[in-house]
C-alpha cells in the first residue's frame, strides 16, 4: 500500500531580516502560539549578542546553527528480535531542525534570567563550540560511533 505524498512546506520569513531559517527559529521559540512574544524575544536576543560580542548577530546566529547540527545519529532497527542502535547519515532538513530545538531547549532548561539574555547567551555558546547543544551533538556523535559496528544493518 503507497503513503500519501508528503509535500514541501513553504516557510514564511521573519520580518526584520526576511530570512526563512530565522522565521522557522522564531517559530522554534513561540510557545502558545504568541508569535509576537517570540519575535521580541529573538531580536533582542540579537540586540543583547550585538551588544556584549560587537559581532553580527546573523552570523553568531548562523555559526550556532552550524556547529550545532549533528552529522550522525542512531535510528533503532529490528533485526532477528533484537533492536540495534544503527548510525546512519542525518538528512539537512533534520540537521537543521534538530540543531534549532537543541539550541532552543538549552536555553529554556536555564533559570534566573530573561529568555532574551539565555537565548542570546546559548547562541553565543554554540557558535563558539561550546554549552549545552554542542554537548548533546557530541553525546549523539559518540552514541553512532559506539554503534558504528552495526553499520551494516543500515537500509
Amino acid at each position: 500500500m503507497r503513503r500519501n505524498r508528503v509535500y514541501k512546506k513553504f516557510h514564511t520569513p521573519d520580518v526584520v531580516y526576511d530570512r526563512i531559517d530565522l522565521g522557522r527559529f522564531i517559530n522554534a521559540v513561540m510557545h502558545d502560539g504568541k508569535k509576537s512574544v517570540a519575535e521580541k524575544v529573538v531580536y533582542g536576543a540579537f540586540d543583547q549578542i550585538k551588544k556584549e560580542t560587537g559581532e553580527d548577530p546573523i552570523e553568531v546566529f548562523e555559526k550556532a546553527i552550524e556547529n550545532a547540527s549533528p552529522l550522525l545519529e542512531v535510528a533503532s532497527r529490528r533485526v532477528g528480535g533484537a533492536n540495534y542502535q544503527v548510525p546512519r547519515e542525518v538528512r539537512p532538513a533534520r540537521r537543521f531542525m534538530l540543531a534549532i530545538r537543541w539550541i532552543v531547549d538549552a536555553a529554556r532548561k536555564k533559570s534566573g534570567k530573561p529568555m532574551s539574555a539565555k537565548l542570546a547567551d546559548e547562541l553565543v555558546a554554540a557558535s563558539r563550540n561550546d554549552g549545552a547543544a554542542i554537548k548533546k551533538k557530541q553525546d549523539m556523535h559518540r552514541m553512532a560511533e559506539a554503534n558504528r559496528a552495526f553499520a551494516h544493518f543500515a537500509r
